[in-house]
């Protein structure tokens, strides 16, 4: 039986990679903070990755669903003998390259240098290890851009956008990212390279949002205006508590096509991500 480890277990994309695995027949040990309850073929080992205990002492596969420096830094400083390595990371590294907003650079730097230490570390051991940049992650409730749109549209029964919100998005689900860890992981192609993984639908940012809101009940108002208008809308929210991380660089980014090749994930292993068809069930009610 073939053995892998997953950290991130527990969240939005590590969840639909686990069924995958486990009904593949592999034993699959799953990483989280929160303890849960082992089932055949599953067992889960609480912590993170500063400290996890009893993980097997090899694996076939080691998977990570969560921050990409952190694990780097691990996978760099644990001898964990794998041959497959295959982790998430963002598209966030060109996106946020050259923002106005320092965070934000910072941000893109630490995923450049994770994908450094990932696929120098690899090679160094003989591993193979392939790194998947998502766009725009939707479809478990959990994500912060999507779902956070549908939490404020409901709390106010309506949305603000300016009107020029009309940069091009490709909003992706997690079972399709799911599936493309999954189908990579004995694909030679994929060894010591990274992909990105867009959805299977290139639209703009406000009907994107309107989508959002048309799926919601009672479907919350769509009032697009001037960017003056916007722009004192926010800094209301600001004020009150809300949205206080939309930034000006958020703001602009509304503005920009922001489109990935899915190419060469497609021609490698299959990847074919689905359209934007959202449900109400994708952005459940905030407790």
């Amino acid at each position: 039986m073939k053995t892998a480890i997953v950290f991130g277990a527990s969240g939005q994309l590590g969840m639909p990679l686990l069924d995958r695995l486990r009904d593949d027949g592999w034993r699959v040990y799953a990483v989280s903070r929160e303890p849960r309850a082992e089932q055949p073929g599953l067992v889960w080992r609480q912590g993170d990755l500063s400290r996890v205990d009893g993980l097997p002492s090899q694996a076939q596969a080691i998977f990570s669903c969560g921050p990409l420096d952190h694990f780097a830094q691990w996978y760099a400083r644990t001898p964990m003998p794998a041959p497959r390595i295959v982790a998430f990371g963002s598209t966030s590294i060109d996106v946020k390259r050259g923002s106005a907003d320092a965070e934000e650079r910072d941000l893109a730097a630490r995923l450049r240098e994770a994908e450094r230490v990932l696929f120098e570390t690899a090679s160094a051991r003989g591993a193979a290890a392939t790194v998947l940049r998502p766009t725009l992650v939707y479809g478990a409730g959990r994500d912060r851009n999507l779902n956070r749109i549908a939490q404020v549209a409901r709390r106010f029964g309506r949305f603000v956008l300016p009107r020029d919100a009309i940069g091009l998005r490709q909003p992706v689900h997690v079972h399709d990212l799911a599936d493309a860890a999954f189908h990579c992981i004995d694909v030679e192609a994929s060894f010591g390279r990274p992909y990105a993984l867009p959805g299977g639908e290139t639209l703009a940012y406000r009907d994107m949002v309107a989508r959002v809101l048309a799926v919601l009940a009672p479907a919350p108002t769509l009032h697009e205006v001037p960017s003056p208008v916007f722009n004192v809308v926010l800094a209301a929210a600001h004020a009150a508590g809300f949205a206080l991380d939309f930034n000006e660089a958020a703001v602009a980014r509304m503005r920009s096509d922001l489109v990935f090749d899915p190419a060469d994930a497609q021609r490698d292993f299959g990847y074919s991500p689905r359209g934007f068809r959202p449900t109400a069930a994708m952005f459940p009610q905030a407790d």
